[in-house]
């Protein structure tokens, strides 16, 4: 054991105990995050809110992201507490319970940040958990076929001004088509980010859309 975890432990973010240096939550509290129990060749709460929005081949998401829980303290550290190790945690949990035994993707994205914001938080936080995904699944990831144009946030512009700005939020930086593509975002809320990447894979060619998400709001 390193010096430095004597005398800083790692502690479960929910109760604060000592826990090993790869965890995030102790035994106890993991039984009391709300897994949501998804499978991905059935239909779900999660398939059911995309398709309102694009056409989707399947849809998962890990946990539910409730206010004040440990998904979202989880969540909240791997985005803003500069743990990008708890990325591969979470991948870990999620490849468990997924099956792709009926409509396995081809391909794996993450859904990218503006290279402004990349620059200011140090990492995309999907990253690791989708390289971690990649392995466990043997499915090829990549982190650059999709590029987010804008930095400023939707919310900003007004109600026609949104609109386009949604509509061209993202871009795609190479030609694909015939591909199974399984877009890989931290949180599902309103979907409007999902829906736009969505729709630019699906104007770029013959292709089909999957959707995997770290938990639904």
């Amino acid at each position: 054991m390193f010096l430095v975890d004597l005398l800083f432990p790692n502690r479960c973010l929910e109760c604060k105990r000592i826990i090993h240096p790869e965890e995030v939550v102790c035994e106890l509290c993991f039984n009391q995050i709300n897994f949501t129990h998804h499978h991905i060749s059935e239909s779900n709460l999660l398939t059911e809110k995309c398709r309102l929005l694009f056409p989707i081949e399947n849809a998962f998401a890990l946990m539910q992201f409730e206010r004040q829980s440990t998904s979202q303290k989880i969540i909240h550290q791997l985005k803003y507490g500069r743990r990008e190790k708890i990325g591969k945690i979470i991948a870990n949990w999620t490849a468990e319970k997924l099956d792709f035994s009926h409509s396995k993707p081809d391909l794996l994205v993450t859904v990218p940040l503006h290279p402004k914001k990349l620059k200011e938080r140090g990492y995309n936080q999907l990253h690791l958990f989708a390289d971690e995904l990649s392995k466990n699944l043997k499915i090829p990831c990549e982190h650059t076929l999709i590029k987010r144009n804008f930095y400023k946030k939707a919310q900003a512009k007004k109600k026609k001004e949104q609109r386009n700005f949604n509509e061209n939020l993202f871009s795609i930086t190479r030609n694909i088509s015939n591909h199974h593509i399984l877009v890989i975002d931290d949180v599902f809320t309103t979907g409007n980010t999902m829906s736009a990447v969505a729709w630019e894979i699906l104007k770029a060619g013959d292709n089909k859309v999957s959707v995997l998400v770290m938990a639904m709001d």
